[in-house]
């Protein structure tokens, strides 16, 4: 199986509780909390592993919650590669409402990271012999929008197939750079192309006119419940989401990049590949909290419409 290496330049610990109701200005009795690896390429790592398959997680953690990261990643059989920095991992907090079934997202901006931190780990994903690289999530604040498109070009000096699932001016920088696919939702390909506004129709056309600037070969665009658009130079492909009890959308979005890419390297065509990708996100609709799909989902749910 072709490898997978993934990058999170700010991962974080996600912290998980439920309470019956959120009181401002009491103190509040929290369920006995979870706590999760977190950060975009970290989930996607992790989610391929669930699958059943592997990749290589790359991220830059300092401080007592690096060393708690990188402790979960081995409970699960994960062996990342660390770049040291001086500053502390994040740590993020998630809390369910059981009254009235809504989730409260807390997330922390991240720390600051030293461009001498940022070169390393653009040095050790090059001395990685990678099939593909997944670049996923945030920048802390302070990293240039660019560092995306900085770690493409060293990407593709090696012919690895690279893929950046972000948003805003850092995907702008990275596809200005090239890629192999992109995830984006209907408002992040609106942006992207220059439309007010996009429908399922519209967003066909808008896709097929940043795949001939030659930015990027394959665009799925992501639509949640309704599922996700295949859009290629010869291809265009609607793929309807299967109608599941959703919990929580937290991970979703990383699920379906774990689904696609770990489908491809597995030798999987693309139709089949993105098809495999929307069951992986939704099935992690129907776990609570942070928690990524599960194979057993994945495979009942492919199984039942292909």
């Amino acid at each position: 199986m072709a490898s997978i290496v993934t990058i999170t330049i700010n991962p974080c610990i996600d912290k998980s509780s439920s309470i019956d109701r959120l009181v401002p200005e009491k103190k509040l009795r929290c369920a006995t909390p979870k706590f999760e690896p977190g950060g975009g390429g970290i989930n996607i790592s992790r989610a391929i592993q669930k699958l059943g398959g592997l990749s290589t997680p790359v991220y830059l953690g300092g401080g007592p919650a690096s060393i708690m990261l990188h402790d979960l990643l081995r409970a699960e059989k994960i062996e990342p590669v660390i770049i040291p920095i001086k500053d502390f991992t994040r740590e993020n907090f998630i809390v369910y409402e059981t009254s009235s079934g809504n989730q409260f997202r807390f997330g922390m901006p991240g720390p600051h990271i030293a461009q001498h931190e940022l070169d390393e780990c653009i040095k050790a994903v090059a001395g990685i012999n990678a099939d593909f690289v997944i670049a996923s999530g945030s920048l802390p604040p302070g990293v240039s929008a660019d560092f995306y498109a900085r770690l493409g070009k060293t990407v593709k000096n090696t012919n690895t197939k690279y893929i950046v699932d972000t948003s805003g001016e850092a995907i702008k920088h990275a596809l200005d750079e090239g890629m192999y696919l992109w995830k984006p939702n209907l408002g992040e390909l609106s942006a992207f192309a220059g439309y007010e506004e996009l429908n399922a129709d519209t967003a066909v056309e808008a896709a097929k006119k940043v795949i001939a600037t030659g930015k990027v070969e394959i665009i799925v665009i992501s639509m949640g419940a309704a599922g996700a658009m295949l859009v290629t130079k010869d291809i265009t492909e609607r793929i309807a989401a299967p109608v599941v009890k959703r919990k929580s959308t937290v991970g979703a979005g990383d699920s379906m990049v774990a689904g696609i890419v770990y489908s491809i390297a597995a030798g999987r065509s693309l139709q089949e590949a993105v098809k495999y990708g929307v069951m992986c996100g939704s099935a992690a609709t129907m776990n609570h909290g942070t928690e990524l799909c599960r194979k057993e989902d994945v495979e009942y749910l492919y199984n039942l419409h292909y």
